[in-house]
């Protein structure tokens, strides 16, 4: 049941820097974790090249890490009911890469 007294939502004014808003491409995204925070680098891997460098890495909460799982589950069901399905490449993946510690998968 909703309540009818709940709090209004609050806005957040983002900006973003003309430098920041190019953004960074990336194919590869590696993920540790711990108990307490995952790990997101982002590398852009090119054809051919045995070296890769890492081009953002973004560190989170579990929690966050969560929402941020839900919120691109949401972005492509909403993609491809615009677009239609996303298709995987017939290109073999990437060779697995270990930066030690817990990894996940992307």
């Amino acid at each position: 049941m909703l309540d009818n007294k709940s709090e209004p939502e609050q806005q957040i004014n983002v900006e973003i820097s003309e430098e920041m808003a190019e953004g960074v491409y990336s194919n590869l995204v590696m993920i540790a974790h711990s108990n307490s925070e995952f790990i997101l680098d982002f590398i852009r891997m090119m054809p051919g090249v045995p070296k890769a460098k890492v081009k953002a890495r973004v560190i989170l909460t579990p929690e966050h890490a969560k929402r941020l799982l839900a919120a691109l589950k949401d972005n492509i069901r909403k993609y491809e009911e615009n677009y239609g399905d996303i298709r995987h490449s017939d290109e073999p993946d990437f060779p697995f890469m270990s930066f030690g510690g817990p990894v996940g998968e992307a």
